[in-house]
Parts: structure tokens; sequence; C-alpha cells
């Protein structure tokens, strides 16, 4: 016999428990027993796990990512993103304050042992113009008044008494 055959082993609570789990049988009969687990994500992923949970919670991990890689996330959004916008003057608004955060942005030191990542600047000018032929695609047509044949009698104002 072995010496560490002869010692007793020391199992934790937790083990205990498992162990008279099994000896009643408690995980016999299990569904899915004896098949391989499904789903367990991409084998060369090693944060699919992470991945499945944020799009289970319904989370953005785009907010994980360094600050200007967010940045050029929103620059490929435009024009698209600011097709709700209403005016001219508001997207000129936005689109000026992107350009500042890109500014500010360059203005950090890299991160040590990160390669520096730099957001380009958007034309402003272009943009809007990208904007303008957007909003004017998405916009019904317009229609004319129909046209009518013969003479209509003009009507009588409302307050005016019938003669």
């Amino acid at each position: 016999m072995d010496v560490e055959d002869e010692r007793p082993r020391w199992e934790s609570p937790v083990e205990r428990a498992i162990r008279e789990a099994q000896e009643r049988g408690e995980f016999d009969d299990l569904p899915g027993a004896g098949k391989p687990l499904t789903d367990l994500g991409d084998p060369d992923d090693p944060l699919w796990w992470v991945r499945r949970k944020a799009a289970a919670e319904g989370l953005d991990l785009s907010l994980a990512l360094p600050p200007a890689l967010q940045l050029r996330k929103e620059a490929a959004s435009y024009p698209e993103a600011l097709a709700d916008l209403r005016s001219e003057a508001a997207v000129r608004e936005v689109l000026e304050d992107f350009n500042h955060r890109v500014r500010r942005a360059r203005l950090r030191p890299p991160d040590p042992g990160m390669p520096q990542i730099l957001a380009p600047t958007v034309d402003v000018d272009a943009m809007v113009a990208r904007w303008r032929h957007l909003r004017a695609a998405s916009q019904p047509p317009k229609v004319d008044p129909p046209v009518t044949t013969g003479e209509a009698r003009p009507r009588r104002p409302w307050w005016r008494p019938r003669r």
C-alpha cells in the first residue's frame, strides 16, 4: 500500500456535499447527462462569454474601447446618426463637438504598451452636404394640389350672410 492511501484525505464541505449527493444518486438522469455542452462560443475568442453576456443584457461594448476607437466608431456612423437632427446648425454643432473631442484625445499621452491610435477629424462642410442629401432622400416627395377642371365657385367667407 502507498503511504498516500493510508493518510486520511481532507475534503472541503463543498466537495463532501457533492460526493454525498453523487452517492445518493441525485445527479443521475439529469437532462443532457453524458452529452457535450453546447454553445460554448468561439474557441479562438477568449472573451466569448463576455460578448454573450453583454448581448443578453443589451449592453454596448463600444464603451469599453479606448477613446480613439470610440471616436472612430462614432465617425463611421455619420451622417446616418445625424439624420434625426432637424437643422443644419444642430448638425454643425454636433460635428464641431466631435472634432473638439478628437483634438482633446490627441493631447492625451498614449497608454504604455499600447500603440497610439489617432481618430481623424471630420470635414464639417462635406458632412453637412451629405446630411442634406440624406435628409432630402428620406423626405416624402411633395405632391402638387390636384388640378380642377372647370370653374369652381369662389367660396364665401363663413362670416358673410347669404344673399
